[in-house]
């Protein structure tokens, strides 16, 4: 599939720049809040998604003094009510996903996964309406789902206008089995509205392939 990178696109560019043009983020798939520091440093109000419950109370533990983050333990999808086996990864859970591991395997070698459970998912649109958030209140979408950010992408359809920067983790290879790749999220989000901003690599397969983080913005 070729890729139409948009005019304009920044290749290599600094992946968090486009956080000095917003005041808040709803970050998917959060971890142990990596970013936190750095979101607050910009004065953003953040809404932290994740689904592992160990990870998520580290997360809420990391979170303590600062008063514009908050989070929710959710497996965020494409669908409601929908039933996952989610593999939790020996990286502190970083490289967890629905998915199973494919060719991540040769980026990552030290990586497998330690256990299974099962999770029941909610789309990012009905999440937000159920904890009674406004789609205005955070103008940026940051996901890193390891391999499920198209899901995520389409059940934030209803609300997804609202966000003026998008930024996704995701490779151009089968990293996870069945995993989206950069040019599917970068055909839908086309089809939205959105057009590359900046992206940078940040990890390479030997037998070629990489990684991305990828911001994109809405067209006017």
């Amino acid at each position: 599939m070729r890729e139409d990178r948009g005019a304009g696109a920044v290749a290599d560019a600094d992946p968090d720049g486009f956080l000095r043009e917003v005041s808040g983020v709803v970050h998917v798939g959060a971890n142990t809040g990596q970013e936190r520091a750095l979101y607050a440093g910009l004065g953003l109000r953040v809404l932290w998604v994740e689904p592992i419950p160990e990870v998520f109370e580290t997360l809420l533990a990391n979170l303590r003094g600062y008063r514009e983050q908050r989070a929710l333990r959710c497996l965020v999808s494409d669908s409601d009510g929908a039933e996952y086996q989610f593999h939790v990864a020996s990286n502190r859970g970083a490289s967890s996903s629905i998915l199973d591991l494919k060719l991540h395997r040769e980026v990552w070698p030290h990586v497998s996964y330690e256990r299974t459970i099962r999770l029941r998912s909610r789309t990012l649109a009905s999440l937000l309406a159920e904890e009674r958030i406004g789609p205005g209140t955070y103008d940026a979408l940051v996901v890193d789902t390891q391999g499920a950010e198209l899901l995520v992408l389409r059940g934030a359809l209803p609300i997804l206008r609202h966000f003026a920067y998008i930024k996704v983790e995701v490779p151009d290879f089968e990293s996870y089995a069945g995993c989206c790749q950069l040019g599917d999220v970068a055909s839908f989000l086309a089809e939205h509205g959105y057009r590359e901003h900046s992206r940078r690599a940040f990890a390479k397969r030997a037998a070629g392939g990489s990684y991305y983080d990828v911001v994109y913005k809405r067209t006017p």
